[in-house]
């Protein structure tokens, strides 16, 4: 059975994120990207969204699990700035995301005006999954 999308708007994949959320170093001649500590793997994001619906600013939002827990990154920027070194992974619960259904609202990011009805359907059926009780 093939795995549902996971990754929206802004990002075709796993090294699309990752290169957004990476700082890049001058390293002998030419900028680097480096390495990210606690850095999801492509198996660990269960959803992954990158609004740029603005020219020169974006939202992010990213669920993944790891080691049996849930762990939530938001990041956003202005200007000609991207995500770079916003990277910093919080504990979260799935009754905690199903909160915030009714809402509409990623975290920090708002999809309430946003054309995200495809990236919204998905995280909805994804915590409904997991939190039963969720309307």
């Amino acid at each position: 059975m093939p795995r549902a999308q996971r990754y929206f708007d802004g990002w075709s994949g796993h090294a699309d994120m990752v290169g957004d959320f990476a700082d890049r170093v001058w390293k002998d001649g030419e900028y680097v990207q480096e390495t990210i500590p606690g850095m999801a793997t492509d198996k660990e994001v269960l959803f992954a969204l990158y609004d740029r619906s603005e020219p020169y600013s974006g939202s992010a939002f990213v669920l993944f699990e790891r080691d049996g827990k849930l762990y939530e990154v938001h990041g956003s920027h202005c200007s000609c700035y991207g995500l770079e070194g916003q990277w910093e992974p919080e504990e979260t619960t799935w009754e905690a995301l199903a909160m915030r259904l009714n809402s509409k609202r990623w975290g920090v990011v708002s999809y309430a005006l946003m054309d995200q009805a495809e990236a919204a359907a998905r995280f909805h059926r994804l915590v409904r999954s997991h939190v039963k009780a969720v309307k």
